[in-house]
């Protein structure tokens, strides 16, 4: 689960990129999607690290807090660093938006798992 859970953080990190994107009528270029988005993949690398480094689950609820924090940190931080910006409101957007998928995923995981039955010993 830990390999898919990285490809789903990494989707809903491309997916809030393209939407930024595209509302924002900066189009939808290759080149385009690598600028806005390589200081959240960096970000989320990092979250990721962060979560086996405190020992915490990445695909549970607390290691998802985990890596979605450091995804936005990380990628805010890179973005001024390298010239890029940041407004507030951006910050808010991205921690609504990667928040709401990063721990909506894992909730849904969680739910799931409590609903499938429990082989019992004899």
């Amino acid at each position: 689960m830990r390999r898919s859970g990285a490809v789903i953080d990494l989707a809903a990190v491309l997916l809030f990129v393209g939407i930024g994107r595209s509302v924002h009528d900066h189009g939808l270029s290759i080149a385009g999607m690598v600028s806005t988005a390589w200081p959240f993949v960096s970000g989320l690398v990092v979250g990721w690290l962060a979560s086996v480094i405190w020992q915490r689950s990445s695909t549970s609820f607390l290691g998802g807090l985990i890596v979605c924090f450091v995804t936005v940190v990380v990628g805010m931080t890179l973005r001024v660093v390298s010239g890029q910006g940041m407004a507030f409101a951006f910050v808010l957007v991205a921690f609504g938006f990667l928040g709401a998928l990063m721990l909506g995923w894992r909730t849904l995981v969680a739910g799931l798992q409590r609903l499938r039955p429990t082989s019992r010993a004899s």
